[in-house]
């Protein structure tokens, strides 16, 4: 080895710790200037890797049977819990108390509270096909009030189903107005129609409430005044039954009348209004006998007294001398008390504007009448199997 290959090897030989330097000979070179030392450095993070293709793939050697993939498992779906019905809201001292006391002490609900959860209960209770309840009751007691508190309630209770008011007082019936009174359609708009097939089809043809119950109005919106007959009224009954689960019909105010007749052959219970004096009780035992003698005693064992103090000037010794009345003849009776919201007109709020006792008597009564639909479940079946059905 010559000296310049020594020379090479020595110099590209790395340092050991501790040896001195060997340096060729001649004179030595002079010692480099010392520098600062560089300031500490950050680890540099380290670089991901670079994104590798899938491997291609091969093709299979002939003859072979082709492997498909598996395919992706389907997700798990949840079933969801059921819905509480919820807990009725505190009022008066007990809601007072539970403020003043953080939430620390809750009395619990009152007697008031149990029932309208009893009651809000047994509206929910599981009812399969098609149920109708009839309103009667003479001029002037507050029949269509009752009509359109009771179907409000079936709607605001019974989300899953259709619930619809239907107006077959031929008398200038007002039952559109107390539910939407921009409702433009009637019985006319309803059957004249040969291609009404969906809901929706049928629900532009119907008011509806904010609460969810619609409407059909008797009277047409504009034009010359049509008298309801009876095959107008079976007409859009079929139709109606085909996409409402329940039916609350306004009757008129005449028991002799055609359409009334039509009506009472097709109902599952009854509400008899009578206003909480002699001569509206008269009346209301005279629509009873008159059920009887028309060989309708089925449909009586299913009908409900409701007394309702439309004015608010009723005596009380008088109501209770009444309801006993009707009780001792085996009929349920249901006292209504006045309610400022009810007596003016305009469209009833079950949910906001009704004072709470009052609510609490028309749960009562559609509770009752929930009763009787549960307890009479093959007419729904049979309107079904019929033809009439949803």
């Amino acid at each position: 080895m010559n000296e310049r290959d020594e020379f090479l090897r020595d110099r590209l030989q790395p340092a050991q710790p501790n040896t001195p330097a060997v340096y060729p000979p001649g004179p030595r070179p002079k010692d480099p200037p010392a520098t600062p030392p560089l300031p500490p450095q950050r680890p540099t993070p380290p670089r991901p890797p670079a994104f590798a293709p899938p491997p291609r793939p091969t093709a299979p050697p002939p003859g072979a049977r082709r492997q498909l993939p598996d395919p992706p498992a389907a997700p798990v779906r949840q079933a969801a819990p059921p819905l509480a019905a919820p807990a009725p809201a505190d009022h008066g001292w007990r809601r007072i108390l539970r403020l003043l006391t953080f939430g620390l002490v809750k009395p619990g609900p009152s007697p008031a509270q149990q029932q309208q959860a009893q009651y809000e209960a047994a509206i929910r209770n599981v009812l399969r096909g098609i149920h109708k309840v009839g309103v009667l009751g003479k001029g002037g007691v507050g029949k269509t009030s009752v009509a359109a508190s009771v179907g409000s309630l079936f709607a605001e209770l019974r989300r899953q189903d259709h619930v619809v008011a239907i107006d077959a007082d031929t008398a200038f019936g007002r039952l559109s107005g107390r539910i939407d009174p921009r409702s433009r359609g009637s019985f006319w708009e309803l059957t004249s129609d040969k291609n009404l097939e969906s809901f929706t089809d049928v629900a532009e043809r119907v008011g509806r409430n904010p609460g969810g119950l619609y409407v059909l109005a008797g009277e047409p919106a504009s034009g010359p005044r049509r008298v309801l007959d009876p095959a107008i009224y079976r007409e859009a009954a079929l139709r109606l039954d085909r996409h409402f689960a329940i039916s609350v019909i306004d009757c008129g105010s005449t028991m002799d009348s055609p359409v009334t007749h039509e009506v009472l052959r097709d109902l599952d219970a009854l509400i008899v209004v009578s206003s909480p004096w002699a001569d509206g009780a008269s009346a209301a035992a005279r629509t009873m006998e008159w059920l009887s003698d028309q060989g309708l005693s089925e449909l009586l064992h299913n009908t409900i007294v409701v007394l309702n103090d439309s004015d608010g000037h009723a005596d009380k010794r008088t109501r209770a001398l009444l309801a006993r009345e009707f009780e001792d003849h085996g009929r349920p009776v249901v006292e209504v008390p006045f309610d400022p919201h009810l007596r003016p007109g305009g469209v009833i709020d079950v949910s906001h504007e009704m004072a709470a006792p009052t609510r609490l008597k028309f749960l009562q009564v559609t509770a009752m009448v929930a009763g009787y639909f549960a307890a009479r479940p093959d007419r729904g079946h049979n309107r079904q199997a019929t033809g009439e059905g949803r």
